[in-house]
């Protein structure tokens, strides 16, 4: 595949790029690079080599989970620089 003028404008503008001068013929010389990378993985021999999902066949060793109460509602509220009675109340951040 050859890395033309056209091809950095469309990525460019996907990426919200912008490339100009100098820096135009940088990307589409590592663009190039890139390329011709990954056109080696095309030269192995993957015949009957079946498609790897996991990376290891381990499996997480996971924990119960047990529900149990840490701190209480009010002693969480102790410290909220603005509260109301059950709730933290913080600046609104959507307008809409």
């Amino acid at each position: 595949m050859k890395v033309t003028d056209e091809l950095v404008d469309k990525l460019s503008h996907l990426c919200r790029l912008e490339f100009e001068g100098e820096a135009r013929e940088k990307i589409k010389a590592d663009f190039s690079n890139i390329l011709a990378f990954c056109e080696q993985l095309n030269k192995v021999d993957t015949e009957g080599i079946e498609p790897l999902i996991y990376m290891t066949d381990e499996l997480n060793d996971l924990r119960e989970d047990v529900v149990k109460e840490d701190i209480t509602q009010q002693e969480a509220l102790m410290n909220a620089p603005e509260k109301d009675s059950d709730y933290f109340k913080i600046p609104k951040v959507i307008n809409k």
